[in-house]
């Protein structure tokens, strides 16, 4: 990613946070950020690529989906388990259910080309960048 991509990233997350503490308050969404509700996620510049690797342990490779719209790679997953467990007259069962969502600004990659794997509850996409060619240089003469 260039400096342009993630200040862009950077000033697009913070609008997003503001909005939400707007309309929910100062801590509706605090428990969210780094809690249960993210995955850690890597981004390297390989030169020719973008290597993007989230950390998602528990996931089924099912339940997890990958999107490119719009210059954005979307990451989402849902989880969902029940727990129950009955002893003597007392019988507890709790659900736990999440969506999962990590999107990145990513411009000028192929993504007729774009790569995914998942080994070991680490997701790798691997993003080939765009060729770049330089522009067209022309020397104007001064009269």
């Amino acid at each position: 990613m260039t400096g342009r991509s993630l200040r862009r990233l950077d000033r697009d997350l913070g609008e997003m946070w503001d909005t939400f503490n707007d309309f929910f308050g100062d801590n509706f969404l605090t428990s969210f950020r780094g809690g249960v509700h993210q995955f850690r996620t890597d981004i390297k510049d390989n030169g020719d690529r973008y290597v993007i690797e989230a950390e998602m342990p528990g996931f089924d490779k099912d339940a997890i989906n990958i999107d490119y719209e719009n210059s954005y790679l979307t990451i989402s997953a849902k989880r969902e388990a029940i727990n129950k467990d009955e002893k003597e007259n007392y019988i507890r069962q709790e659900r736990h259910y999440g969506e999962f969502v990590r999107r990145f600004f990513v411009e000028d990659i192929d993504d007729q080309n774009i790569e995914a794997s998942f080994n070991n509850g680490v997701l790798t996409i691997i993003c080939p960048k765009l060729a770049v060619t330089p522009p067209d240089r022309k020397r104007i003469e001064i009269n």
